[in-house]
C-alpha cells in the first residue's frame, strides 16, 4: 500500500485514465462510426487525451473540491 500522501496523485491518475479512455472511445465512435481500425484509432485518441487529461486533473481537482465544498454542507451532527 502507498502512503496517503499519494492519494491526490492516484486520484488524478485513475480519474484521467478512465475518463479519457471512455470519452475518447465515445467521441471516436461518434465522429467516425465503426470503421475498420477503430480500436487503433481509439487507442491513439486515448493516448493523446490522457497526456492532456492527467496534468489537467492534477490542476483542476483542488478547484473542484473547493467548489463542491462551497455548494454543499456537512452532514448533520458534524
Amino acid at each position: 500500500m502507498l502512503p496517503a500522501r499519494f492519494a491526490p496523485w492516484l486520484f488524478a491518475l485513475f480519474m484521467s485514465l478512465f475518463m479519457s479512455f471512455l470519452m475518447s472511445g465515445v467521441l471516436t465512435l461518434v465522429n467516425l462510426g465503426p470503421v475498420p481500425g477503430f480500436v487503433r484509432l481509439w487507442l491513439h485518441a486515448f493516448g493523446v487525451a490522457w497526456v492532456i487529461a492527467f496534468p489537467c486533473a492534477l490542476v483542476v481537482t483542488p478547484l473542484v473540491r473547493r467548489i463542491v465544498t462551497a455548494l454543499t454542507r456537512p452532514p448533520s451532527g458534524s
